[in-house]
């Protein structure tokens, strides 16, 4: 059988593209929880270490299941190469200790995900990397924080917890117009949604603990991008800072891509539906959601991706009082931080996800003491606006 056709749906490359070689007839993937790997010879070690004949080496950098995972993934984003990682942030920190040295600059969103955040203002910023922060959608501020330091943009998009949508072609021509390249964390999209590579981005990011799982069981990360920069610069601080993705990880991921088409699907079905009802709702204030006609994003995301993805969000009348009361009165839905999980979850970002962030640096990224977040979840949709319903009364 082919790698895979590029002429291939993503539901079929999700299921098909580089399946693993059977060693007995197997038709699911095998583990391969070894850390090392046996040569015929010493001559034969010496060429596979040497990259000079193709092999296994160790773990940290070389495992079949975990380059199923990789080659399967890189397939589904439209990339050249992929290097998986023990969670998300370790795919970030990976990207960038990689491809930025000392007296390098970064402009990021300040519509990102917490632990980013910090990652950019507290690690990065020890080695001399200096993070230039912008909103999300303001395409001048961008290139007003350009300079001639600058080397990489950094987004979410859909962004984390507002749902507000980067136009990615335009990130990545003003981008590449400046030296710089443009990441983009793919992560509330997945492939089946959203393609940043086609869009013109550099590197995709992945918290494959997220949708790419899909049930909430394992920690792992991953970058998609050319075969230069992740191939073998991403790959190769891989190899020797050892940030690495375990097998049973990485095969758990992989049968997570099985499914991930349908998931996608069923998560924004149940979404929409949960979001229109949030908007008709007098406690609740505000909604966002990019599948929303009222989204400010909404004309762009119907543009740049297939469909809306399965986390929303909602300021309450009131303050954290009661969205504190909101969240302890549901009883289907399971409080917690995660996401994409096949569980409705819901969370406070201004104390959980966003906690350790600064309240200036909330307050420019609009996370009120009000917000709410619900990464819908594949339940019927008619017992989570149930729950909820009883929780708004409450």
């Amino acid at each position: 059988m082919a790698d895979f056709d590029p002429d291939w749906g993503f539901a079929t490359l999700g299921v098909r593209a580089f399946e693993p070689a059977r060693g007995v007839g197997e038709h699911s993937a095998a583990i391969h929880p070894t850390s090392s790997f046996v040569f015929g010879s010493a001559a034969e070690a010496a060429a596979v270490f040497a990259g000079e004949a193709p092999g296994y080496v160790y773990s940290r950098f070389t495992n079949p299941t975990v380059q199923a995972f990789e080659r399967r993934l890189a397939a589904m984003e439209g990339g050249e190469a992929c290097v998986a990682t023990a969670s998300g942030m370790a795919a970030i920190l990976s990207l960038c200790l990689a491809t930025l040295k000392t007296g390098d600059e970064v402009i990021a969103s300040t519509s990102l995900f917490g632990a980013t955040v910090n990652l950019f203002n507290n690690v990065l910023s020890r080695f001399g990397i200096v993070t230039r922060w912008v909103s999300l959608t303001d395409l001048d501020a961008w290139r007003q924080a350009l300079t001639p330091k600058t080397r990489l943009l950094f987004v979410e998009t859909p962004s984390n917890p507002l749902s507000e949508v980067a136009d990615i072609a335009a990130l990545a021509e003003l981008a590449h117009a400046h030296g710089a390249k443009l990441a983009v964390d793919n992560c509330f999209l997945t492939p089946v949604l959203q393609q940043p590579l086609k869009l013109g981005a550099d590197y995709v990011i992945h918290s494959a603990t997220k949708y790419l799982d899909g049930q909430g069981r394992c920690l792992g990360g991953a970058v998609v991008g050319d075969a230069q920069s992740v191939g073998k610069d991403v790959f190769s601080f891989l190899r020797t800072a050892g940030p690495s993705m375990s097998p049973f990880n990485a095969w758990v991921f992989l049968k997570g891509l099985e499914t991930l088409a349908l998931r996608m699907q069923a998560h924004g079905d149940n979404a929409m539906q949960l979001a229109r009802w949030l908007e008709q709702q007098p406690q609740v204030q505000r909604v966002y959601y990019s599948g929303l006609e009222s989204h400010p994003g909404h004309a762009l995301a119907k543009r740049q991706q297939r469909g809306f993805g399965g986390v929303l969000s909602f300021e309450l009348r009131g303050g954290r009082e009661q969205a504190w009361k909101l969240i302890d009165a549901t009883r289907l839905l399971s409080i917690t931080a995660n996401l994409g999980d096949t569980r409705t979850t819901i969370t406070h970002p201004a104390t959980t996800t966003h906690g350790r962030v600064s309240a200036e640096a909330r307050a420019k990224a609009g996370i009120g003491e009000n917000l709410v977040r619900i990464a819908v979840g594949l339940e019927d949709v008619k017992d989570l606006i149930a729950d909820l319903r009883q929780a708004l009364t409450a």
